[in-house]
């Protein structure tokens, strides 16, 4: 399946991510540099912590509303205040005054646009795609997303000190595009059944009672914990694992050039960066004739078992090797894992669902935070053991409820196959 033959909303979704990932990426992974240099060190961290909750709380009405009144309405609306958002960040860092409060204001309204929009657009992606085309569909968003924030971190580096108001001003240029793009020519994918109109009471029940159904499945629960667990492993490259190089790793040499373990974990993250470019535009003819169950688990013990090694090891071709089986296995398992995914949620709930799968990233990042402070009283070893055992704990989860999963996505290929724990489909 090649990018030709995808639904016309899926082609605009994956152009116009690309665009709005490259030039974020040139802004707001250093925006702590801009706040601390506003704020002060520690000032900047709380603004930032306020920031990421407040994205996850609005994540959760993101979920629900899309379920509730459609995908497009709630996109077209949050790409409207992003829009507005950008352009009110980029006069208030003009050449002519600058104004930080307010810039870190509309830096949580952003926040509050991706909590709104994400759940609705991953919505709208498993609406339009057929199944047997939805790892095709993962891939290319993943190797696009690699590619924009590779491009991105890289000009970003060079420019953002010098020119952020011209990072601002191409931002706000790319999120009118975006919502030209979304508005006039992607169609709404999803209408929910009419019902009586509620009053604001009478939603605040509706979403917790939406939820309160999403976590009572049991399935889908252990699904995302499992995911955590394994994605925490990746998280602790730039967490726990960079620390522990930074202080541990001596000088090396290297064809002339010296390095130490800070610069380690940047030749580590380019390694990952370049390999997932390369490999992900044949990770789809690679498990095309595998089965889904043994490419999940065989790549979560082969991206376990490299992140392992990385956790302790100081040799430096120990660490090459460890990433690159790592990513290859990391390669293979993100369309797989996110194709389970789109499969798992019912559609009259998709949203709702995906909004509580969008905790991912946040819970493995407080696992990393965890981990930090942990390794303050543990030896080395112990703290590579507790990363690892976090790791295993995803891979036992995925084999336990792999059967019924293959259960629920494929009913009439998998009645006769028995799990070896009790799990609600």
């Amino acid at each position: 399946m090649g990018f030709k033959q995808f639904h016309r909303t899926i082609k605009i979704r994956i152009i116009e991510s690309f665009l709005s990932s490259a030039i974020g990426g040139m802004i707001f992974p250093f925006m702590a540099i801009y706040l601390s240099s506003h704020f002060g060190v520690k000032m900047a961290g709380l603004l930032l912590l306020i920031n990421v909750f407040v994205g996850i709380a609005i994540n959760f009405f993101g979920g629900y509303f899309s379920d509730s009144f459609g995908r497009k309405k709630l996109i077209v609306f949050a790409e409207s205040l992003r829009f507005l958002a950008f352009v009110t960040m980029m006069i208030c860092n003009s050449p002519w005054f600058t104004e930080p409060l307010i810039t870190f204001f509309m830096m949580t309204v952003n926040s509050i646009c991706w909590g709104l929009a994400g759940p609705a657009n991953q919505a709208m992606l498993i609406d339009v795609s057929r199944p047997e085309e939805r790892k095709s569909m993962y891939t290319i968003m993943y190797w696009a997303n690699n590619l924009s924030i590779a491009f991105g971190g890289a000009i970003g580096g060079f420019m953002f000190r010098e020119y952020f108001f011209e990072l601002l001003l191409a931002l706000s240029i790319t999120s009118l595009i975006a919502w030209t793009l979304i508005t006039f020519f992607i169609e709404e994918s999803y209408i929910p059944n009419k019902t009586e109109k509620k009053t604001p009471p009478q939603h605040v029940k509706q979403l917790f009672s939406n939820y309160h159904s999403v976590f009572k499945d049991k399935l889908f629960v252990l699904y995302v914990l499992a995911g955590i667990f394994v994605l925490s492993m990746e998280f602790q490259l730039t967490s726990y694992m960079s620390i522990r190089l930074s202080e541990d790793l001596s000088i090396q040499n290297l064809l002339g050039i010296e390095f130490g373990g800070i610069e380690m974990v940047g030749f580590l993250r380019t390694e990952n960066t370049i390999l997932v470019v390369i490999l992900a535009l044949f990770a789809t003819k690679l498990v095309s004739n595998l089965n889904d169950r043994n490419v999940l688990i065989t790549s979560c013990i082969v991206f376990v078992a490299g992140y392992a090694v990385i956790s302790y090891s100081n040799n430096i071709w120990f660490l090459f090797g460890a990433m690159f089986i790592a990513t290859v296995a990391e390669v293979l398992r993100v369309p797989v894992q996110q194709n389970y995914m789109a499969n798992l949620p019912p559609e009259h709930a998709r949203s709702s669902y995906l909004a509580v799968n969008g905790l991912t990233y946040n819970v493995a990042n407080l696992i990393c935070s965890l981990t930090i402070t942990l390794s303050a009283y543990l030896s080395n070893l112990a703290t590579s053991i507790f990363i690892t055992g976090i790791g295993v704990a995803g891979i036992v989860i995925f084999i336990k409820i792999v059967p019924a999963l293959d259960r629920r996505i494929h009913p009439e290929t998998e009645a006769e196959i028995k799990t070896p724990m009790s799990i609600t489909d």
